[in-house]
């Protein structure tokens, strides 16, 4: 297998691409990413084979921006018997995974894709059980194993491969599953929530998002993000020249600054959080934020 799949966010795609050849040029690992638009996900093929995994095994999936999730896979599994799609698929792993811990049938993260979800959920289930007949997962789930995925991008065709444990994303696809908060002003309050368990370790929440502290959210209208902030007993200064959300207001804990969130200093020095959802190109709020 010479391949690494990266599943990212659709549009993302060149971006993906863009980091992947980087860090896999920084270990002196050569290739070339094959990118498709809006597809949810990147291929990166090694010119060597041995080399996909030790670009998994060397690059720290913490460090990726755009990766959703990181595995290595073999050559793309097209026209699979409508009655026996199991058979290929424990073919292309035998030998390549011994003792995996989990397996995961995915799609990309797209709408025209999307369908094929409910037909993943069955499918996983006697895939899962030929696996463990074949010892390559163990007839119970660990953490401390590689992860089998198997990736459907069309119906019946896929790739197929593994994640390593501790350098993978733990959740399905690669995102989150986080419920709606009824309170929340918008639905865009999921996407700084998904952003903290991304990017703050579980053990480190108490400490770096603890009460008390004060945060700045630039272009936070309605209050998606402050309504995150103020759920962690923050002290918020919400940036935006458009209507903040009555319930946040109410709180107390939220001062509602009328401005340009370009212009905007705030009045203190002891900001431990600036957050940012506005409207703009990326290089421009890239280059506020640093």
């Amino acid at each position: 297998m010479n391949k690494v799949l990266l599943y990212c966010r659709p549009g993302f795609e060149k971006e993906c691409a863009a980091e992947i050849s980087a860090k896999a040029a920084e270990r002196e690992i050569y290739g070339f990413p094959r990118v498709k638009d809006d597809a949810g996900y990147v291929l990166f093929e090694c010119y060597q084979p041995e080399e996909a995994e030790k670009l998994i095994a060397t690059l720290p999936f913490a460090e990726l921006i755009f990766a959703r999730q990181m595995l290595v896979v073999g050559e793309l599994l097209r026209d699979l018997p409508p009655e026996d799609r199991i058979t290929p698929i424990v073919g292309m792993l035998s030998g390549v995974v011994e003792k995996g811990g989990e397996l995961r049938v995915e799609v990309p993260d797209t709408n025209e894709v999307k369908e094929l979800t409910r037909f993943c959920r069955k499918l996983t289930v006697p895939l899962r059980a030929s696996l463990r007949d074949s010892k390559i997962l163990l007839n119970y789930e660990s953490n401390k194993r590689p992860v089998v995925h198997v990736f459907f991008i069309a119906p019946g065709t896929c790739y197929v491969g593994y994640s390593l444990p501790h350098n993978n994303s733990p959740f399905y696809m690669g995102i989150p599953r986080l419920k709606f908060p009824a309170d929340a002003p918008s639905r865009s309050t999921l996407k700084l929530e998904e952003a903290f368990h991304v990017f703050v370790p579980a053990d480190e929440w108490d400490e770096r998002l603890g009460s008390g502290m004060y945060a700045v959210d630039l272009g936070a209208c309605p209050g998606g993000w402050t309504y995150q902030l103020v759920k962690r007993s923050m002290w918020v200064y919400a940036v935006d020249n458009g209507p903040m959300a009555p319930s946040l207001m109410d709180t107390g804990q939220v001062t509602h600054c009328s401005e340009d969130g370009f212009k905007f200093r705030p009045p203190r020095s002891n900001i431990r959080w600036l957050v940012c959802d506005m409207v703009e190109k990326p290089v421009r709020v890239a280059s506020l934020m640093t």
